[in-house]
């Protein structure tokens, strides 16, 4: 079992993160810091096993960022996955620099966290795989599964053009809406199931803005709008068949 610490001070996002954590095959939650006194005193405890970090970098009085020189300095073998707001280009240098293994930026979907894990996962289980590596291991450890290196714009298997048409026909014709997946799925009358697997890409992708609103039952509920940057790939998708 892989064991993942969550630093983040905000009750809600890191309930959400545990909850999420234990939905992926092979991981579990080890403990919630909300401090990086906390966070730290986690790490030091010699019968504690924390394999993987989702840390936040906006913290109260405090920025997560500067728990990575700690850790570094330790010389544990622990990796760090950033889960933050922050979306400044200074910023991610600074986690680059200290060898973060994927940067996810707020809000998100559950997908994009999977993939974030599975993906560290199978890197680390190269890694202890061969004393020595190849060029085509190598380029895998580096260029392999990194969101954002490769070009994501052909569909994933399961969707299709013809809906995906559907979709962004509506969706252009609504520029400036905020909707959710019900909306679109009752607009365009397919399953909301499938209606939710296209705007999940569309974000992906980068076409679509995603916000995040907690309901009075403190469950997720998503929304989305047309980025005014990307009509123009949008109305792509309009017209291929």
């Amino acid at each position: 079992m892989i064991h993942v610490l969550i630093v983040d001070d905000d009750a809600m996002v890191a309930d959400l993160n545990r909850q999420y954590v234990n939905r992926v095959d092979g991981f579990c939650c080890c403990g919630v810091a909300t401090s990086l006194a906390e966070a730290g005193n986690v790490l030091n405890a010699p019968a504690r096993q924390v394999d993987l970090i989702l840390l936040d970098v906006y913290m109260q009085r405090e920025n997560g960022l500067s728990l990575l020189p700690v850790i570094r300095a330790t010389g544990r073998d622990t990796d760090v996955i950033m889960i933050t707001s922050a979306s400044d280009a200074a910023t991610i240098q600074t986690a680059m620099h200290y060898g973060v293994v994927d940067y996810l930026i707020k809000p998100f979907q559950f997908p994009r966290f999977e993939e974030a894990l599975n993906g560290w996962r199978e890197k680390k289980v190269l890694m202890a795989s061969h004393q020595y590596h190849d060029q085509a291991d190598v380029d895998r450890l580096l260029r392999g599964g990194a969101p954002g290196l490769a070009d994501n714009r052909r569909l994933p298997k399961g969707l299709t053009p013809q809906t995906l048409r559907t979709l962004c026909l509506w969706i252009d014709a609504h520029p400036g809406t905020e909707f959710s997946t019900d909306d679109l799925a009752h607009a365009v009358n397919i399953s909301r199931v499938s209606c939710r697997k296209y705007l999940i890409w569309l974000a992906q992708v980068n076409i679509l803005h995603t916000s995040i609103h907690y309901g009075a039952t403190g469950r997720p509920v998503y929304r989305y709008r047309l980025r005014s940057e990307q009509v123009a790939l949008l109305r792509q998708y309009c017209h291929q068949e």
